[in-house]
């Protein structure tokens, strides 16, 4: 007598193996899509993150230089305007702006996300500093 080995899987077998991955499959695609503006939304805060800091450091230094109208950080120019970086040069406060685009104004820059559905509604917002009130950052992730 014969012994017979059967080496491999039946056609069953894979049909079903492939059905059940076909179904994770059509669960897990959606998740993923979403992380991608996940990921615009952190890299806006992130951004927003550092602008505050780099302000709040500029000023210090101001502070410390004895408010001069130019600072120097890292071997950039910053120009200041009533302590903190005017919206001209707070990019050089920055050590990587990559991926984002600076829109300068006359009182704000917007650094919006490139990629974004709309920058102009994924990034950051730099306000330049008045007499009365302190520079300030504020993050927009709504068009992320």
């Amino acid at each position: 007598m014969r012994n017979r080995i059967d080496r491999g899987f039946t056609l069953i077998e894979l049909v079903v193996v492939i059905t059940i991955l076909g179904i994770l499959a059509a669960f897990a695609v959606p998740r993923f899509i979403a992380l991608e503006g996940k990921a615009r939304e952190a890299a806006a805060n992130g951004l927003a993150g550092s602008l505050r800091s780099a302000s709040a450091l500029s000023h210090g230094m101001w502070l410390a230089s004895g408010s001069p109208a130019t600072i120097a950080m890292e071997g950039q120019t910053i120009t200041m305007t009533n302590g903190y970086p005017d919206v001209a040069s707070v990019a050089n406060t920055l050590a990587d702006t990559t991926g984002f685009t600076a829109t300068v104004g006359a009182t704000t820059v917007i650094f919006g996300k490139t990629g974004a559905p709309t920058p102009a509604t994924c990034g950051a917002t730099y306000t330049a500093a008045t007499a009365a009130v302190p520079a300030s950052t504020v993050t927009n992730i709504a068009g992320c």
